[in-house]
């Protein structure tokens, strides 16, 4: 355990493939291979390319802020800690909380997606163990329940044996991933037909509602900051990482859009996009090489996506946590390291919600992830906001990588920050948050209201701004 004057500390054990393969597994995930299809019917071949072009840039522009900010600041809590520099407590704790929704939301959703993907892969020989219940429409299983709390169960274990073995398994699972999707890319371009590239592109509508749909895609690379205390890299190469990890998710997908679309005849793509029963990415790859063996084997490439998004959230939840919590900001038990430098109580504490979540069942997780996509783009205003601010505030903070016309980059971002924002809003959206995501949204802002003013009456809110000061950045970045 590192315990630096009674300051709780993580070990230095991720090197720069851990750091890549945690930003690029996370970004990716399962949504690829269920939505490429209807992108393409969306959009047309190229108009979809075009969309995830653009989409990439908005995510870069973004990324900057943070590749910027986290070597000049390398410390558990990312999004809190640039926040809390820039503009103080209240929006420190404002942005932390937001984030925790964010990666609670997603890592919850992960059990369930995985029971669905089981489901996909062994159809009716997966019994499904009875209809316990039905909640929102949706009937919960014996069998869902079992496969989303183990899964769960499994990934908390996985943590807690440490930031390496966290790691190892990232890179093994993202690995796997990339061979499955390249090996369909390659298949689709070398059987199919220039022909099926056609259209090329549909109508504005068509366009708007991929590049509508896009921004969701790229989430993800900010976990990078989260685990920025674990990284044994230099710190001139955070940022080109984190830029990299986009870049390689866009190229990503628009290889998956190129595949999907030269492998199939658009009548036949249209009709595993509209068949429930379809994953249409794995549908394909079986058409393209006439055998529905390789279609089960693109799904546990897929899979791979889920292991590798799910850990990197519960890597992101517990981060931000942890350092709420070293900061005075939450209970301080949350900021307690074992021997092996394990924030053991905040991975437990985001394990719970997701062995608890599949009790939810499907059509209610949608909320919550709807709801944490929300959560997100806030925290990516704010750390654009804080991009900005600092670059005035503090000009000779040491930033290893530093971005060029960066007043002008952090501008962009703001804007791409409140663009997101909008997409969430009954204005031009075709999938707005619901009323009852709203209400997620307030309850959770309502539920952080009650602890922030619980936490500033009990002890922690006695801690003077020196000692919030040394907890949030040590000796090292601290300011007085």
């Amino acid at each position: 355990m590192s315990n630096n004057g009674g300051r709780q500390e993580l070990q230095k054990s991720l090197n720069m493939k851990d750091v890549l393969a945690l930003a690029f597994g996370t970004m990716i995930g399962w949504g690829w291979i269920m939505l490429a299809g209807s992108w393409v019917g969306n959009g047309g071949t190229l108009g979809a390319i075009i969309a995830f072009l653009l989409g990439g840039v908005m995510a870069i522009f973004v990324g900057l802020t943070y590749a910027e900010l986290t070597p000049a600041l390398p410390l558990a809590g990312g999004e809190l800690v640039f926040s809390y520099r820039a503009m103080g407590y209240n929006a420190s704790w404002f942005t932390g909380w937001m984030i925790t929704l964010a990666y609670l939301g997603v890592a919850a959703w992960e059990g369930p997606a995985l029971s669905n993907a089981l489901g996909f892969l062994f159809g009716n020989a997966l019994p499904d163990l009875g209809v316990l219940y039905e909640l929102q429409g949706s009937q919960v299983t014996g069998m869902f329940l079992l496969i989303g709390i183990v899964g769960a169960i499994v990934m908390t274990v996985l943590n807690l044996a440490g930031a390496k073995s966290s790691a190892i398994f990232q890179t093994t699972a993202t690995v796997a991933m990339a061979i499955g999707g390249i090996a369909f890319f390659v298949s689709g371009v070398a059987t199919g037909e220039v022909e099926n590239l056609k259209p090329m592109f549909t109508d504005g509508q068509g366009l708007v509602a991929v590049i509508l749909a896009v921004p969701a895609m790229f989430v993800g690379f900010d976990v990078i900051p989260q685990a920025a205390e674990e990284m044994n890299m230099p710190l001139n190469k955070i940022g080109k990482v984190m830029i990299i990890a986009i870049v390689m998710a866009a190229t990503w997908y628009i290889i998956m859009i190129l595949g999907t679309a030269m492998s199939t005849p658009g009548d036949v793509l249209s009709g595993y996009v509209n068949d429930p029963d379809c994953v249409p990415v794995a549908n394909c790859f079986a058409y393209a090489l006439g055998s529905p063996v390789w279609g089960k084997l693109m799904i546990c490439a897929a899979m791979c996506g889920i292991l590798t998004s799910w850990n990197g959230f519960i890597v992101g939840a517990s981060r931000v946590i942890f350092s709420m919590a070293r900061a005075h900001m939450l209970p301080g038990i949350f900021a307690k390291v074992n021997k092996k430098g394990v924030p053991v109580a905040a991975i437990l504490l985001v394990g719970i919600v997701t062995i608890l979540s599949p009790l939810l069942g499907k059509s209610a997780l949608v909320w919550f992830v709807d709801a944490a996509a929300f959560g997100t783009v806030v925290a990516y205003f704010m750390v654009s906001l804080s991009f900005l601010i600092l670059r005035k505030k503090e000009p000779d903070l040491a930033r290893p990588f530093k971005v060029n016309a960066g007043i002008v980059v952090g501008i962009l971002a703001v804007g791409v920050a409140l663009f997101m924002a909008t997409l969430y809003l009954p204005l031009y959206s075709p999938a707005p948050l619901l009323g009852i995501e709203w209400a997620l949204v307030g309850g959770w802002i309502v539920l952080g209201i009650i602890l922030f003013i619980a936490n500033k009456a009990g002890a922690n809110g006695k801690k003077s701004k020196a000692e919030i000061e040394y907890q949030m950045f040590g000796d090292e970045y601290k300011r007085f």
